[in-house]
């Protein structure tokens, strides 16, 4: 990683993680590289603060998948990428999270390395740890968790996945990507033996203006979605350390915050 601060290195991609919102969680690794960029190639969980960062000239370009309108297949990404690359551009791709967790990285490299292309990765503070540390809630735990594990929640597909032995006593579940199948979940983990009184953590927007983390039981946990709106992005966190949060401390500080504000 020895030439991310080479300004004569010209033509190269830096895959950077921005993490999980709050600007003030970049790295300063990830600063400087935005400081060089050319083009900077984001995703929509970006927090536009962060894209200050980035030269005035500094073409900036939205990725961001949204339900109303047509989005570019990873395909179509990967090209944009690459065409800027060739152009000679050093090229920012700026991924929410981690971009090696649930971000889609590894095809982005992949597809960089087969065009002959150079380049660099950037790790960030990924979704789950942010969300979790600002509603402390620790993953692991001495007394209460030994194992931590990361699945994705999309609901294509979700009845073949094997989340077995994942979830239960001893062991922290944390669920990317689960929100809208969220009672589907919690009916696939009861069914496969976890309690339907195991707590479970909603963090919504985590670091984000109007972050919430809400508490509740498995068997609830459909219903509490539901009967509170949260909205993505929003992270499901499974197992007994959830006990630990201050999910209702958070709640009222927020409140109090949002009435600041107002």
């Amino acid at each position: 990683m020895g030439s991310l601060l080479d300004p004569h290195a010209r033509g190269r991609v830096i895959l950077v993680g921005a993490g999980p919102g709050d600007p003030g969680l970049l790295t300063v690794r990830a600063v400087e590289a935005l400081r060089m960029a050319d083009v900077v190639v984001h995703d929509g969980l970006i927090d536009m603060r962060v894209l200050d960062h980035a030269p005035p000239h500094a073409q900036r370009i939205s990725v961001a998948k949204k339900r109303d309108r047509h989005t570019l297949p990873q395909e179509a990404i990967n090209a944009l990428i690459v065409a800027h690359v060739r152009a000679g551009s050093v090229v920012v791709r700026l991924k929410g999270g981690d971009p090696f967790i649930f971000g889609r990285g590894g095809e982005e490299v992949e597809a960089v390395r087969a065009a002959g292309l150079a380049v660099e990765v950037v790790p960030g503070v990924s979704s789950a740890l942010g969300c979790a540390a600002e509603a402390m809630l620790p993953l692991t735990h001495r007394d209460w968790s030994s194992a931590v594990s990361f699945v994705a929640g999309q609901c294509r597909g979700l009845s073949e996945q094997d989340w077995s032995g994942l979830a239960g006593v001893g062991r922290t579940l944390v669920i990317y990507m689960g929100l809208s199948c969220a009672r589907a979940i919690a009916e696939k983990l009861m069914a496969d033996g976890v309690s339907p009184g195991m707590a479970v953590a909603v963090l919504e927007r985590g670091t984000l203006d109007g972050s919430r983390a809400l508490r509740t039981l498995l068997a609830d946990l459909g219903d509490m979605v539901e009967r509170e709106g949260v909205v993505s992005p929003a992270i499901i966190v499974v197992g007994e350390v959830v006990t630990l949060s201050d999910a209702e401390d958070r709640l009222a500080t927020l409140a109090r915050r949002a009435e600041r504000i107002a």
